[in-house]
Parts: C-alpha cells; structure tokens; sequence
C-alpha cells in the first residue's frame, strides 16, 4: 500500500496541535517555534508529495486515499487531489507558514493562538483535498473556528463585531452548504456521499437551478460576491497580520474553489443557465469594489476591498467557457493569494510603528522607512499587475479567455471587458494614490512615533521575499503554474461546453439559456 501523503498532510498539523499545551513555555518563544517547524514539516511533505507522487498530465484525480469512517453511514474518509487542488494545497501550505512566522511578536495567550494557527492549517488543506461531500463540510466548518476565536480575541477594538459578522455570514451560508450536499447525496436510488458518484446523478434541470444556486450563495459568502461581501472589510479591518495573511491568502480561494469543483464539475446544465450571471456579478465586483477602495482612508479597509475587486476576474473565468479563461480564473486565485497575503503582511508592519490605519495620520514614512519602502512598492505594483508579475498575466488571460469564447454575443463580451478594463485602469489609481500617501508624503509631525520609526527587520524581509518569488516567477514563466492544472481544467471546460447543446435540445431550457455554442473551438492555447 501506497504511503497516506494526503491524509498524513491533513492529520499531521492538527496533531501537533494538540500537544501545543504540553510544550514547555513561559514567554512564547518555544511555541512559536514548535508551531514553526510544524508548518515547516507539513509544507516540505506536501512539496515531496507534489513532485513524487503527482502526474501532471492526468486530468482525474492522484493520491487518492479512501477509508471507512461510519459504515452505518456510508460515509469514509476519502481524500484525493487533482490539478485544481494541487495547486491549492501547495498555495496553503506556503501562506500558512509564512503565516506564523508572521505571528513571531504574538505574546497574548501564545499557546492558544499557535494551537488555532496549526488546526486551521490542516482544516483548509482538508478543504481542497476531500473528496467526500459531508467530510467537506465538516472540513468547511472547522476552520470556521480558528478564525472566529483569532479574530475574536487578537483582533482591534470592534474585534466582537467584526468576529459575529464574520461567523453568522459564514456560518449562514453553510447552512445552504449542508442542504444541498444532503439532497444531492440522498437523491435517486443510491445514497452515496461521494463527489464522483453524486456528479454522475442525473438531478433534472429545476432541481439542478436550486442547487446552484444554494452552493452560489454559500461560496458567494466566502469569495466574496457582491452584495455578501460586507463582512470581509470588517475582519480585515480588525485582524491581525497572520489572520490577515490566511484571510486573503487561502480563504477567499475556498470560494472560488468550490464554485469550480462543486457548481461548475457537478451542475453542468444548471451553470450554463447561471454563467452570464456570474459574469455580470465579477463586473460589478471589480468596478464596485475598486470604487470604494477608491474612497476608504483606512488602510486596512482600501487593501480588503482591492480584493473583493480582484476576486471578480475569477468570476468571469469561471463563465467564460474556454480553456484560457477557466486557466486565468485558477492562477487569478494562487497569485491573489500571494499577493494579497504581503500587502496585509505590509499593513501589519506599518501599523506596529505608526500605530495607526489612517491614511491622513501618515505620511513619509518611506523617508524612515527604506526596506519597508520598497516592499510596499514592489507588492503594490504586484497588485495593480504590473507585466511581468503574476497578477498581470491571470488577467491577462480572463480578458482574452471571455473576449474570445463563443459562448456569449460580440456586444456582451465588449461591454464585460470594458467594464473590466475600467476596473483594471481605476486599481492603480488607488494604489499608487495609497503609496504616495504612506511614502511620500510630508511627515506627520503630530505623530511622535515618526522619530522612532526602524526599518523593517530581517523577519520581515524574509516573509516578503518569500512572496514575491513566485510573484514574479510566475509572471515571467507562468508555465511553472499552469502546467499544474492544465489537464484538469481543459477536460472541465470540455465538459460544460458538451452540456449547453444537450440543453438546447430542450426547448424550454433552450429559451433560458442566454447564449449557445455553436462548435467547440480549438483550444485556447
């Protein structure tokens, strides 16, 4: 028997963390350690595991690992990993250790907090690795958990209400989660549990629109879409770096993760129905949220809804029914999270010598500052996807990937892209309005901080340099990424194309459906 890489990957941190409160330490310094090397460990076993044991070339899915759980139930422990989860895995391994690293100055209830970093390290790569429905959720709502009790006891002084509103939106839309994974698991003859065997159920097109739309709502939430998304710029608003560096850098991405695996590989028929939607929610996604990162003075605020705009372009990949659009939304989600992840990173640095989030309060701190400097330069213009970094290529390739499908009419795709293109032009704007307020600008001389402040330390060089490897090495050879997930996502958009003619054949449907593909193109790339 092959060795369990995936079940020992999930297992492994949440174990360790049970025995954080036995680890000898008065002041935190051990702990953080222990928490550090665990994070190492897991990230090593899931690089090893990646190079080793994974095929790039075969679409279905690898390490596959099942065992029985609850027999009475039928219900097992099935893990498994394909390229959409790959590379997501990979993505959280990396954010989370980097993550608590990040936690180094945390010295309020240390143990605790490392104890929540490392459970919550093994639920959200549990999130992208199940296989089975009821095991997902399961997985969805454990690391629910550490996140609320993060932001609830480390966070800023509205820290409760950012923690309620995070944990009811969340909690509520998991709700809509467990309805339809139960009504999808017993319908038909056969009560299975598994995702292959219940995406093989034939559901008949009402039931089908209903499903859709409860999981649309549920990962709408977590993305986030608009009009769900409220909740996100209130928990960053309170949370500390780590939690804002697993916010942005891995939670957002379980969003766009289960539309693809669960609305769009299980719900084909009904997805073709709800993709113009999709399309038309990632505009307003990124011209409403550029809009109002446009607007926020505090820091926090204008970096959390940057990612609400970014979270669009995923969206409409998701709709575009091509290759190279559906390959765009993918590396959109891995390269937000790296970025996303060191400008909050950033956030954090600056506030624990300014101590403050108003953008009025600061100003020269770049003169003070050099390293800091030019690390909140180069993530920014990371960002705003300057070529030749990551961001610049993924939506490079949602433009190109939905301006070239023949899924929608000509006068549709010109006005989606340039809506989108209004998003993409507005996000420098802020950005770089934002650098010249926190860099440039005349020093603040009321804030007496300003004649203390110290550069950036090695740590934190470190963690930024970290990120802004694979920002750049993916935006120079974004090969390196796409080959990861290449085969998983050509075979998924095969499948939802194959699904619109079926349709069509229905009269009816076919008067609900707002576009048809007449031929399968050739592939994108």
């Amino acid at each position: 028997m092959d060795f369990p890489w995936l079940t020992t990957i999930i297992l492994f941190p949440i174990v360790a963390a049970l025995f954080v409160p036995f680890v000898p330490d008065k002041d935190g310094k051990t702990v953080r350690w222990y928490a550090l090397v665990v994070g190492l460990i897991d990230f090593c076993a899931i690089v090893y595991a990646f190079y080793t044991q994974y095929d790039l070339d075969t679409p279905g899915l690898q390490l596959v690992e099942r065992y029985s759980w609850i027999p009475q139930l039928n219900l097992n422990w099935s893990v498994g990993a394909d390229g959409l989860a790959m590379p997501l895995i990979i993505l959280t391994g990396f954010i989370t250790t980097l993550a608590i690293l990040a936690a180094w100055p945390v010295s309020f209830k240390p143990k605790l907090f490392f104890f929540l970093m490392l459970a919550m390290y093994g639920g959200q790569i549990a999130v992208f690795a199940v296989q089975d429905i009821l095991l997902f959720f399961l997985a969805w709502e454990l690391e629910l958990i550490p996140v609320y009790l993060i932001l609830a006891i480390w966070g800023g002084k509205k820290r409760q209400y950012a923690a309620t509103k995070f944990i009811l939106y969340t909690a509520g839309g998991s709700l809509f989660i467990l309805v339809a994974a139960l009504t999808m698991a017993f319908y038909g003859d056969t009560v299975t549990f598994d995702m292959q065997e219940i995406a093989l159920k034939d559901y008949g097109m009402t039931l089908q629109l209903w499903l859709y739309a409860a999981f649309l709502i549920a990962y709408g939430v977590k993305l986030p879409i608009f009009p769900l998304h409220t909740w996100l710029p209130d928990a960053h608003g309170e949370a500390t770096a780590p939690a804002h560096m697993l916010l942005a850098g891995i939670l957002l991405k379980m969003g766009g993760y289960a539309l693809i695996r669960m609305n769009a590989g299980m719900l084909p028929d009904a997805h073709a129905v709800f993709a113009p939607a999709l399309v038309i929610l990632g505009v307003v996604n990124i011209i409403y949220a550029a809009l109002t990162s446009f607007a926020q003075r505090n820091l926090k605020r204008k970096i959390a809804y940057s990612s609400i705009s970014h979270m669009g372009f995923v969206l409409i990949g998701i709709a575009s029914y091509t290759d190279l659009g559906m390959s765009g939304a993918v590396l959109q989600m891995v390269s937000h999270g790296l970025i996303g992840a060191s400008l909050f990173f950033l956030v954090g640095c600056t506030y624990d010598r300014t101590h403050t989030l108003m953008l009025d309060e600061m100003g020269g701190v770049g003169q003070k500052m050099k390293k800091v400097f030019a690390m909140w330069t180069a993530c920014s213009l990371a960002s705003l996807a300057l070529p030749g970094m990551s961001g610049f290529i993924a939506e490079l390739m949602v433009f190109v990937g939905f301006a070239t499908s023949d899924a929608y009419s000509l006068t549709f795709r010109i006005v989606v892209v340039f809506l989108a293109a209004v998003g993409v032009i507005l996000t420098p704007i802020y950005l770089l309005s934002m650098l010249r307020e926190i860099l440039y600008g005349p020093e603040n001389k009321e804030l007496v901080e300003h004649e203390v402040l110290v550069d950036a330390e090695p740590r934190e060089v470190f963690v930024i340099g970290s990120l802004l490897v694979p920002i750049i090495g993916i935006g120079l050879y974004p090969k390196i990424l796409t080959q990861m997930y290449d085969a998983t996502t050509v075979e998924l958009t095969a499948k939802l194309r194959d699904a619109v003619p079926t349709l069509a054949q229905n009269s009816k449907v076919a008067q609900a459906l707002p576009f048809s593909l007449k031929k399968a193109p050739s592939l994108d790339r």
